[in-house]
This record gives structure tokens, C-alpha cells and sequence, in this order.
């Protein structure tokens, strides 16, 4: 099974949830740090990495002698990519989605393609955490080729946890898609609940299921309770806004290691999603 752990803005502590289910799963579990732009789990699970790989995207190349200018390849694009202004095309590789169109529609056959790197994925374990951590290369501009390079080491043989970007545009759509349930990670405050109204709508387009954790429980208003109860909607679990949990993030370590009796708490979270036991 796979879960995506999402919210709609950064900061609601969406990799405390995918940090401390993985920690909390006895059974085979992976996790897979898709936050690419920013990942941060690592810091919680110090993993041992055993293997780092290149993430490479498709780029066109023009061969100027075959070129006539006649600009079929700038009109094709839709990310503006590509412009011609009588002249040999510009490419612009950062703008690039690596889509191919534009050597598919070239009449003289003067577009080829190379590859570039825009990321890298470091692999490993934490005990018995396998461990995928996507890093965007500084300056790039397009964070979903990592994102689903990263998402293909998914197992079959075991849970796997994809903690996302924050946010609902593509990048974290991007993670989402395709996975068998999504967390939905938000707090109690007005900006929690505006971005997690946008969040739901966006797990509803994607027709993925999905639940709310509410974190920090109890510093803010019940104005998200409330919303969930008029659409509907699982509160999975609610973390108190505890001060141990504070401190212990402030050290670089999980609480459901410092704080023990949390690791049941996810535990049975967990088992409500994998038993399909959602109220």
C-alpha cells in the first residue's frame, strides 16, 4: 500500500507524521522523502546511504546546418522552451519538459535530444526503514522529474510512505497521484484550514482517499474540526501542541522516540488505513 503524507501549506509537520509512521510500523516499510525541494527527513532517521543516482531530463539539441528557421519547433512548444525568431532556435533547457514534440514536428530532422542532470536520489536504511531521499539541483526550475524518478523505487512487498511537497501544485500533485490513501497534515489555525480546503480539493480531483491529522492540537480554534465534520471528512489523529514533542524536534530527534507512547498512537493510525477502517 502506498500513503502519501501531504498538506496544503509547509510547516503543518507533514514530515513528523511520515517520519513517526514509518518509525512506527512493524512490518516491512519504505519510506521515500519527496519533498524534493526541501527534504528533510533524513534529519530525524540518519540513515546509512548505500547508492546515489542521477536524475536526467531530455533536452533538445539543434544541428544549425540542417536548421531552415522555419520555427515549427517554437510553435509547438507550449512552455516556451523554444524560440525562433528567423534565426536558429534558442533552447531554453531549464524551461524544457522533456517531451520530444519538437523533434517529432522538425521537417529537416535537425532536432535531437541529450540528456541533463536536475537531481539526485540518495538510497539506504534507517534499522529496518529502507530509505529514498530526491534532492532538486540548486536553480532548477521543475521539481516533478525527481519526484517521480524518486516515487519509481517504490516496492510492492511493503508499505511504503511518500512524504511530500507542501502546497498543491504540481510538485505535490505529482507525489500523490497513484497513491491508495493520503494524510492530509494541517493545524488549527485560519491559514490550516484555507489551505487545507485547497488540499482536499485537490485529493478529490485526484480521486485519492484520504484523512486529516491535525497537529498542534489545541492552540489554535475548532474551526477545522468543524470543517471536516460538514464534509465528511476522517480526522484520523490529533497531536497535541505538547512542548516535549517541541523540544525533542528541536534535537534532531522524533518524538515517538522520546516520547515512546506516541509510537502506538501511529501504530494505530496505520493500521486503521491499511485494515481500510476509516470512519
Amino acid at each position: 500500500m502506498i500513503i502519501a503524507v501531504a498538506s496544503g501549506k509547509g510547516g503543518t509537520g507533514k514530515t513528523t507524521v511520515a517520519v513517526g509512521m514509518a518509525l512506527s510500523l512493524k512490518t516491512p516499510v519504505q519510506l521515500l522523502d519527496c519533498d524534493v525541494e526541501e527534504p528533510n527527513s533524513h534529519i530525524f532517521l540518519s540513515p546509512a546511504i548505500d547508492s546515489s543516482i542521477d536524475v536526467a531530463v531530455r533536452v533538445p539539441v539543434v544541428d544549425e546546418v540542417k536548421c531552415t528557421a522555419c520555427g515549427e519547433c517554437a510553435r509547438f512548444c507550449q512552455y516556451n522552451a523554444i524560440v525562433s525568431l528567423k534565426t536558429a532556435p534558442l533552447i531554453f533547457a531549464e524551461m524544457c519538459h522533456g517531451c520530444g514534440g519538437c523533434a517529432l514536428v522538425c521537417p529537416e530532422g535537425a532536432i535531437t535530444e541529450t540528456t541533463r542532470s536536475v537531481g539526485v536520489i540518495e538510497s539506504g536504511h534507517a534499522g529496518a526503514v529502507l530509505f529514498a531521499s530526491g534532492r532538486l539541483n540548486v536553480g532548477e526550475a521543475m521539481s516533478p522529474p525527481v519526484i517521480r524518478a524518486t516515487k519509481a523505487l517504490a516496492l510492492a512487498d511493503r508499505t511504503v510512505i511518500i512524504d511530500c511537497p507542501p502546497g498543491t501544485s504540481c510538485p505535490m500533485i505529482t507525489a500523490v497521484r497513484g497513491s491508495d490513501y493520503c494524510v492530509l497534515v494541517t493545524e488549527p489555525t485560519p491559514f490550516g484550514l484555507n489551505d487545507l480546503i485547497l488540499a482536499v480539493e485537490t485529493c478529490r480531483k485526484l480521486g485519492v482517499p484520504f484523512g486529516v491529522v491535525v497537529n498542534r492540537a489545541g492552540c489554535g480554534d475548532d474551526r477545522v474540526q468543524a470543517f471536516c465534520a460538514r464534509e465528511d471528512i476522517p480526522v484520523l489523529l490529533e497531536i497535541p501542541d505538547d512542548r516535549r514533542i517541541a523540544e525533542a524536534y528541536s534535537c534532531g530527534k522524533h518524538f515517538v522516540e522520546a516520547l515512546p507512547e506516541y509510537r502506538h498512537v501511529f501504530a494505530g493510525l496505520l493500521g486503521k488505513i491499511l485494515a481500510g477502517d476509516i470512519a
